[in-house]
């Protein structure tokens, strides 16, 4: 069944809004205090309508670029690092004036995708963005530009703002952009491009639309934004992309209304955790296991048991996200281990009776369970 902008939107009650450099910043020129404050009329509007609002941020390093008479975006990772520094202050500062203007309180958190990689941090950063959501405060989120060099180089903010959809199994995702929404192509280049209503989101075809990044200011560009749609689907959550300066958009899209381009999740919310296991995950080691336990795992559907298992690669905890492969190191499968690396080695063609005499604990009789198990496509 096709949902459509009012569906989705209406009936959203968590929602997660993200807004680009390029408006936060108007175009580099410094935090846009009349922008950033009409948006958090917005989502204090919402907020007051019972929904849960988390904002992602972008603008930190403009607003540093800014400060120190910076022109152009710096190519070395301890200047980006420096600016983001500068502009930080700012950015929170700006979001905290706004926000309590209308009666609501607000929390900077920053991230890195390491954060959301690692199941103990993950779940430590999901526990405190909805307690503050609990206690009515609405989080402003960035990445930690300041100490992660690898996000200044990779990361950007559209895909922040779908990892932390997938974090606190929002409903919607709606990035706010300096364009209207989707093009078939580049309207500016290409006079037959049409605008993309809707669509089914992590289409192929999207992607191709989509081109390269386009702004001088932040990272992203569309592309960014349909990879991020398509990232924030994988937990059930569907994705509004809509100019950023559109009167009361987002309470007019909550409303019902429908702007931008809507990206819609096929994916059903039980199937988040092990679509949040299979993209997003920093795999810390593997397990080999034999062709017995491949079909079992394949065929079956069962959980993986120690006996399967020939050989253990990695140093891995107990908690944390493992591939599964076969005798010819393809993927099969990953999921979450019973136990660590080290007990592993002593489990392996071990039946699952004699795991309380080799050590001395019996937590579980499987080394990952099928509940915490996703089969590589």
């Amino acid at each position: 069944m096709t949902l459509s902008t009012s569906t989705v939107l209406r009936d959203a009650r968590r929602i997660v809004v993200k807004v680009g450099s390029s408006l936060v910043t108007n175009e580099g020129r410094g935090l846009d205090e009349q922008a950033i404050g009409e948006w958090c009329r917005q989502l204090s509007a919402l907020v007051r309508d019972g929904r849960e609002v988390i904002m992602v941020s972008s603008g930190a390093i403009a607003e540093g670029m800014k400060r120190l008479g910076w022109s152009t975006r710096p190519q070395e990772l301890h200047e980006l690092q420096a600016a983001a520094a500068v502009g930080q202050m700012g950015l929170a500062q700006i979001y905290e004036s706004k926000l309590r203007e209308n009666g609501l309180g607000s929390a900077q958190v920053l991230l890195t995708h390491a954060d959301l990689a690692d199941r103990e941090r993950y779940l430590n950063a999901r526990s405190t963005l909805l307690t503050l959501l609990t206690h009515g405060v609405l989080p402003v989120i960035n990445e930690n530009d300041t100490v992660v060099n690898d996000e200044i180089k990779f990361g950007d903010n559209d895909t922040l703002g779908a990892l932390v959809a997938n974090l606190v199994e929002a409903d919607a995702l709606i990035i706010l952009t300096d364009q209207k929404g989707l093009y078939t192509a580049d309207p500016r280049r290409d006079p037959t491009a049409t605008f993309v209503h809707e669509a089914r989101a992590g289409d192929a075809a999207l992607e191709d639309m989509a081109g390269g990044a386009g702004s001088s200011i932040g990272k992203g560009g569309m592309i960014t934004k349909i990879l991020a749609a398509k990232r924030a689907a994988g937990s059930g959550a569907s994705t509004v992309i809509a100019w950023g300066r559109e009167p009361d958009v987002l309470v007019r899209l909550t409303q019902g209304e429908a702007i931008g381009t809507l990206l819609v999740a096929q994916t059903q919310k039980q199937q988040a955790r092990k679509q949040w296991m299979a993209d997003h995950l920093q795999l810390r080691g593997s397990v080999t296991i034999d062709d017995g336990a491949v079909n079992k795992l394949k065929g079956d559907g069962s959980s993986l048991l120690p006996i399967g298992m020939t050989h253990v690669d990695g140093d891995f905890s107990r908690g944390e996200v493992i591939a599964i492969l076969d005798d010819q190191g393809q993927e099969v499968a990953r999921g979450l281990a019973n136990y660590a690396a080290a007990e592993a080695r002593l489990l392996c063609r071990k039946p699952s009776g004699q795991m309380t005499e080799l050590l001395g604990y019996a937590a579980e009789p499987e080394m990952v369970h099928r509940d915490n198990m996703v089969l590589s496509k």
